[in-house]
């Protein structure tokens, strides 16, 4: 199946009501739309739906945020915050889209010779 984007396939689907705690490591693309506390890295596209809750680090080729995530985001390709999404933490990407109505606190790193996922220095002034 197709994500609405079409970014590649979307075989994982984490549902409104769903709590998921640890690990999760997908090959293809991901759906989230319950809360996740953890770590989350997938081969193709993660995508955080507007009901979407995350406490996690998020490493993917693509990363599309619609929901509530706190925690670092490394994209390989792009990250795009949709109109009502909320993101606390540092961004790493070749690409970064924010749309009207995001909110954005950390820092963004997009520097395109080398993807890197060190953890950035110092701290971001977010309350």
């Amino acid at each position: 199946m197709k994500n609405k984007k079409g970014e590649g396939e979307l075989n994982t689907i984490i549902g409104k009501g769903t709590i998921f705690e640890g690990t999760l490591t997908v090959q293809s693309g991901l759906r989230i739309d319950g809360t996740v506390k953890g770590k989350v890295s997938g081969a193709d596209t993660i995508s955080i739906g507007e009901d979407g809750k995350l406490e996690a680090d998020l490493n993917a080729k693509i990363i599309i945020v619609g929901g509530n995530v706190t925690g670092n985001i490394f994209a390989k390709e792009k990250i795009e915050l949709q109109p009502n999404s909320v993101v606390t933490g540092d961004l790493t990407t070749k690409s970064l889209v924010v749309e009207e109505g995001a909110i954005f606190c950390g820092k963004c790193n997009m520097k395109e010779e080398k993807y890197s996922q060190k953890k950035s220095e110092g701290s971001s002034d977010c309350g």
